[in-house]
């Protein structure tokens, strides 16, 4: 007969919101955050990537106790925020949280269950396995072929690594550097996080996504840096 696994006792999420010309979204984001009732407390950390559509003014309004705004005096990425927001970090839990309207965080009890049950310490939100409103075809495409391009690298069965909700016990992002400045954080993190043997576990989310002429940032350009993102770590000696 297997042991029992003790369930960690986790404390406090963190939740790191990178933001560049969110003006529109961002309060309404902030506001659904405010709203899951959780079993850890809550800490919302986010960074305005150097924002000039008056961002800026939205966020001095709503930064209180459990809202840290930090500013980027110029844009460097989705990589650098996370950065940036780690170093302030306290949370015994990190979860990243886009600041469009494409995830809904009413996800979050999901994505903490496996954690809280001691079966994962990183758990990803799957587009692909949850209700979500259709995108189109090829974006659809580039999202399957990164993971599809993650399993055979990393030989495992990933179905949708440019997720946007990765959430980890803090001690998996302890052990790893973020090099990435760009939306390759995502692979970078995936492609660490596989290689130091650590499974991911998937969990469906719900997703309303958006397209380019909506404010949507990711391009065909970031896919094929992510794709480079794989094969480039998946072969470096050196891990970290």
């Amino acid at each position: 007969m297997s042991e029992a696994v003790e369930a960690p006792s986790y404390k406090r999420m963190s939740v790191l919101v990178p933001v560049f010309n969110e003006r529109v979204t961002v309060g309404e984001i902030i506001r659904r955050m405010r709203r899951v009732e959780l079993p850890v407390e809550l800490e919302i950390i986010v960074v305005d990537d150097g924002s000039t559509d008056g961002t800026d003014k939205v966020l001095a309004a709503l930064e209180d106790s459990t809202v840290m705004v930090v500013t980027h005096g110029e844009n460097r990425g989705k990589g650098a925020c996370i950065r940036t927001a780690l170093e302030r970090a306290h949370g015994d839990l990190v979860l990243v949280q886009d600041a469009d309207l494409e995830y809904d965080p009413q996800d979050w009890p999901a994505l903490l269950a496996p954690l809280l049950r001691g079966r994962a310490r990183v758990v990803y939100g799957s587009r692909f396995l949850g209700e979500r409103q259709t995108m189109r075809y090829t974006r659809h495409l580039g999202n399957r072929f990164l993971s599809l391009a993650t399993d055979v690298l990393y030989n495992t069965n990933l179905s949708d690594v440019q997720t946007c909700y990765k959430l980890f016990d803090r001690s998996v992002l302890d052990a790893i550097t973020i090099e990435s400045d760009g939306f390759d954080f995502e692979p970078e993190i995936t492609a660490k996080v596989l290689r130091a043997g650590i499974p991911v576990y998937e969990v469906p989310i719900s997703f309303a996504g958006r397209d380019q002429d909506e404010g949507m940032k990711f391009t065909g350009a970031d896919a094929a840096r992510a794709l480079g993102t794989l094969v480039r770590y998946r072969f470096r000696r050196e891990q970290g």
